[in-house]
């Protein structure tokens, strides 16, 4: 058994950028990448919806403000080098009623405050960016942009082998033995060692983690994200990205419009309970993650709090009509039968036991491990950000 300098497990975007940017400051370490999967990218970071974030929506000076900013430029910087294709295309986040402008009014002052690039604009000047959207006011933001996140994975992956490091696909972490010197890390496949394990297991950081001898004082609850794809025959309805103003209680966006890098147009998500980790379809049943999320006390309390939005939610996914009603208030001109049903995802969402939906990006660590514990959106935005970060947490340590 070959002993690693370091182990990172979990093959998505932010497990991959974090081996890259260890790569990068210790170009003569051994890195191992271990992926459960078959292939990398295969969950948060292979449905996700492609977007390069500005940054407007996150508290100034949290992590996810300023990772998204940093990462950001990273992420074109490292795209540009590397010949991924990539396009800024702008987006807007639009008020349709007058009870919003003040939320408005905050976003985009918010936004300014992180350095992020944007404009309030009138109805005219929305109509002249997308023709067919309703709002009485919206904030541009010119610098959001569009990338396929597995294409930038597949990429990390090859640097990381031509640089000598390894790759690891259908290997599962099935337990963590920490020593003073080193962690044995056990599989499917056998056990591995490493003097440091970074985990990035996305929506199973939290078991990961209570694996070494720092358990989390979150849990993952999955919320499943449902979309719909509107017909190429009228894709027009949508130039780039059309967004509501998010109701600051919720980490979640709301249902949008999306001209994906593909170019095709993407709508929703809506948020639901999945009733599995990698729920992705509603009829996808794990007893164990059940079990977890009803016994957990923060689910209860969330619940308690936010029953009446978790009914909407479940509404509109049960309902293609109440989906379609939620998106007509950004486009009237869509109807149910212009849209097909498109992949969902699910997002790993850590939840307090006080019931709180963590918001911030949130890592743990133990004297030989490092977990990032929740990175949802904008985490592929930020993911060389992030992955610096873990480098930083490990620097002190050689």
């Amino acid at each position: 058994m070959k002993e690693q300098d370091f182990i990172i497990v979990g093959g998505g975007i932010v497990g991959l950028a974090s081996a890259y940017q260890l790569s990068q400051r210790y170009p003569k370490k051994c890195i191992l990448v271990l992926e459960k999967e078959n292939a990398v990218a295969q969950h948060q970071t292979g449905h996700n919806s492609g977007v390069l974030h500005s940054g407007i929506y996150y508290k100034p000076g949290s992590l996810k403000a300023v990772n998204c900013r940093t990462g950001k430029q990273a992420m074109e910087t490292f795209c540009a080098q590397q010949g991924i294709p990539f396009r800024t295309c702008g987006k807007v986040i639009v008020a349709t009623r007058p009870d919003e402008l003040e939320r408005l009014e905050a976003l985009f002052q918010r936004g300014r405050a992180n350095g992020v690039a944007c404009e309030m604009i009138d109805r005219e000047r929305l109509r002249e960016l997308e023709p067919h959207c309703a709002g009485i006011r919206a904030i541009h933001v010119q610098e959001t942009g569009m990338v396929d996140y597995r294409q930038v994975c597949e990429r990390f992956v090859a640097l990381l082998v031509q640089q000598g490091h390894s790759v690891r696909v259908d290997t599962k972490v099935i337990g963590l033995q920490e020593a003073d010197s080193a962690v044995v890390v056990e599989t499917n496949q056998g056990p591995f060692s490493a003097r440091y394990v970074v985990n990035c297991a996305g929506l199973h950081s939290d078991r990961i983690a209570a694996m070494s001898a720092n358990r989390p004082a979150v849990k993952i609850i999955p919320f499943r994200g449902e979309y719909f794809m509107v017909k190429p025959e009228v894709d027009h309805l949508c130039r780039g990205l059309i967004y509501p103003v998010p109701d600051p209680r919720f980490p979640f966006l709301g249902v949008h419009f999306t001209r994906r890098i593909s170019r095709h147009v993407e709508c929703g998500p809506n948020a639901v309970l999945a009733f599995a980790r990698e729920g992705y379809r509603k009829s996808d049943f794990c007893l164990r993650d059940m079990i977890e999320t009803l016994a957990y006390p923060g689910f209860i309390k969330m619940a308690a709090k936010f029953w009446r939005t978790g009914c909407g939610e479940m509404w509109r996914s049960v309902s293609k009509n109440a989906f379609v009603s939620a998106l007509k208030r950004l486009i009237p001109a869509v109807e149910a039968n212009q849209l097909e049903p498109a992949p969902a995802g699910v997002r790993a969402q850590a939840v307090t036991a006080d019931g709180a939906l963590l918001d911030d990006f949130a890592f743990s660590e133990t004297h030989r491990t490092v977990s990032v514990l929740n990175a949802p959106s904008p985490a592929a935005t930020a993911s060389l950000s992030i992955g610096k970060s873990v480098v930083d947490r490990l620097a002190d340590r050689f």
